[in-house]
């Protein structure tokens, strides 16, 4: 399984509400939380099949930015 770390654009727990549905709905995340209290708004995901790159597309069609650190 790989763990991946994401600088992103939430700001708030509304806007963990609105990326959950796009994060439990995507096949292969096995685990994911969200550090509100980092000033990079980290989002960290462990995911046994997809990449980097699929990862930021999911995050992104949710309305969000995201860049690996």
């Amino acid at each position: 399984m790989a763990k991946y770390k994401f600088k992103t654009s939430l700001k708030c727990n509304g806007c963990i509400q609105t990326i959950t549905p796009f994060l439990n709905g995507a096949s292969g995340i096995e685990h994911w939380e969200v550090d509100l209290t980092n000033n990079d708004k980290i989002l960290t995901v462990e995911s046994f099949n997809l990449t980097e790159a699929e990862l930021i597309a999911i995050i992104n069609k949710a309305g969000y930015k995201a860049e690996k650190i």
